[in-house]
């Protein structure tokens, strides 16, 4: 009989996804950030984090004070494809940052995340310079596509933004809102680099698999709740 429960129960778990395999196999969705630590992911061109970006409160908190002169954009350790991202940010007053995309991480070639990855703009629309100029605000592809509308919430509360990229279709959902979409690698999208300011970079937004970058660009920042499906 002891047996018989056992086997039950143990069946039960994992039809009901009470195992993190259960869970992995039925949804897909795999944690980018646990919460407590950095784990999976360095900073861009080492092997480690530098001391700006600490986790704390169940955030990835980015403190310029801190980080002394040990910055740099935050890259996860994997290359991703296609894929589903979840996260949410929020930023102090007068702060810019940015969630990026298919980055190549080749510090030799390439000294910066943004030397090949689009970037969603995190911003502080009102408080930052950025937040004058079209095409640099808050959830736009940054300097290639203005955003459709601007559901942002305001500085010092959280934003949910979804990046969902596949088979080279691009969509940005900021706050359960569509405002972005694009598709990468075309004529089209040749045209719009074109006419930004990564004309003449060599190698920006060419590249089909990369890395997910938070974007240490000076100011305070906060990430959490970080997930990716991939396609």
């Amino acid at each position: 009989m002891k047996k018989k429960i056992i086997s039950a129960l143990l069946l039960t778990t994992f039809i009901g996804g009470g195992s993190a395999f259960a869970q992995k196999k039925n949804t897909g969705w795999v944690k980018l950030f646990d919460g407590k630590t950095t784990q999976g992911w360095h900073t861009y061109g080492k092997t480690s984090v530098g001391q700006g970006w600490k986790a704390e409160n169940g955030a990835l908190h980015l403190d310029p004070k801190a980080k002394q002169n040990d910055g740099g954009d935050l890259v996860t350790d994997k290359e991703y494809s296609n894929f589903h991202l979840k996260l949410e940010w929020k930023v102090a007053p007068k702060s810019n940052s940015g969630i990026l995309f298919y980055v190549h991480e080749d510090p030799a070639k390439y000294q910066q995340t943004y030397s090949t990855g689009p970037e969603m703009q995190v911003l502080d629309n009102e408080g930052h310079p950025d937040g004058k100029i079209t095409k640099h605000r808050a959830g736009d592809l940054y300097d290639l596509v203005k955003s459709s509308s601007e559901p942002v919430k305001p500085v010092g509360e959280w934003n949910k933004v979804e990046i969902i990229s596949n088979q080279g279709k691009l969509e940005f959902i900021l706050n359960g809102v569509k405002i972005v979409s694009a598709t990468l690698w075309d004529e089209h999208w040749k045209q719009l680099i074109a006419g930004s300011k990564f004309a003449t970079w060599q190698g920006f937004g060419t590249y089909k698999t990369g890395k997910i970058a938070l974007q240490d660009h000076g100011d305070e920042v906060w990430y959490r709740n970080i997930s990716i499906k991939e396609l």
